[in-house]
């Protein structure tokens, strides 16, 4: 695959947050188009509206009806919304959450289509795009509803760091009855997939921490982890995969215990994004694996505080765009070096006529 080849859909996110200004910014950088095609998903007049306010010449965007009508070497724009929306940088509105959704909805157009080889979506304010959609809790599930997925999985990623959730967006008090050993099954290896069809690790090594403190203290401090957590190590460890634990959250990051393992799988949210923006708050991405479609966004929300300022950090952002990048390349690669060689065996047979 040409580098140039790779299309790249961007979603705007919320027009009141950073997102626009993400990427306005982070393509007025023309070394960027060496490596993928982008098409942006978002309202022209909110293009236009951030260029002036941030006083930027480039980029000039390129109209499309369809990703598949990209050109390379240009920031491309498929048209999601043409309304005249007054934009209030900084402020939640339900407007604003409506047009993030219309962009979203119009990237999974072209991603089912099988136009795309990878979505990058910027943030998105999950409260007003519940004013539309009250079921909404978040990119990751939407998505993976769009395309028919149902093993899928919330991991955090930085180049020391790949940390992947059993649960996601959910109140403390239901995480406990959420949990079971066939979802903690499907999560590891929905985990251990990505590690090794995303991120090129041939056998990769998986720490699985605990629910409770102290990984239950032997059942003193809740029995979460004799009861569902152990038996699924042990069951996903007889088919022959390094998986470990369950270990104590705490005494696991602060000894750096997470430095022996290519990835971790952390019970509940904030067991796993504390310590991995206390590591990686400026460079770390989303990644949701087990979809067919590579999807990646910033590790931040809309920002609204430096909404429209020209101040808000990149670097997130321009990791998930080459990170993006970088899991389409693995995914062809790990398709090439795993083919069937069936079919050249069968050709050797006909060839030399060897009764195997």
């Amino acid at each position: 695959m040409d580098k140039q080849q790779i299309v790249v859909g961007i979603t705007q996110g919320d027009p009141n947050g950073v997102g626009l200004e993400l990427i306005i910014r982070t393509f007025a950088d023309e070394h960027i188009y060496k490596y993928c095609t982008p098409v942006v998903y978002a309202s022209p007049k909110s293009f236009v509206f951030y260029k002036k306010l941030l006083n930027l010449q480039e980029p000039m965007y390129h109209l499309v009806q369809h990703a598949s009508d990209a050109k390379p070497g240009r920031l491309n724009l498929v048209v999601s919304s043409d309304a005249g929306v007054e934009l209030t940088p900084g402020k939640a509105s339900d407007i604003a959450g409506k047009e993030a959704l219309l962009a979203l909805d119009k990237a999974l157009e072209d991603a089912v289509a099988g136009r795309l080889h990878a979505l990058v979506t910027a943030p998105l304010d999950k409260n007003t795009v519940a004013a539309h959609l009250p079921d909404f809790t978040g990119h990751t599930g939407y998505i993976a509803q769009k395309l028919g997925v149902q093993d899928y999985e919330m991991v955090l990623v930085n180049e020391d760091l790949r940390v992947g959730l059993v649960t996601e967006h959910l109140p403390i008090s239901k995480i406990a009855a959420s949990l079971s050993t066939n979802l903690i099954v499907s999560k590891i290896n929905t985990l251990y997939k990505a590690l090794r069809e995303d991120f090129g690790f041939t056998k990769p090594r998986i720490a699985v921490l605990g629910l409770n403190p102290h990984a239950g203290d032997g059942g003193l401090l809740g029995k979460e982890e004799i009861e569902m957590i152990k038996p699924a190590i042990a069951k996903v460890f007889g088919e022959d995969k390094l998986v470990y634990g369950p270990y104590s959250a705490d005494s696991f990051f602060g000894s750096a215990a997470y430095k022996s393992f290519d990835g971790v799988l952390a019970m509940y949210h904030d067991q796993g994004l504390i310590p991995f923006k206390t590591f990686a708050f400026y460079d770390g991405i989303n990644f949701t694996a087990g979809l067919n479609l590579v999807r990646t966004s910033p590790d931040h929300g809309t920002a609204y505080d430096l909404a429209g300022k020209g101040t808000c950090e990149t670097l997130s952002f321009r990791n998930a765009i080459f990170e993006a990048i970088g899991i389409v390349r693995k995914r062809l690669k790990f398709g090439e070096d795993y083919q069937n060689p069936l079919p050249y065996a069968e050709l050797k047979r006909e060839k030399f006529r060897i009764d195997f």
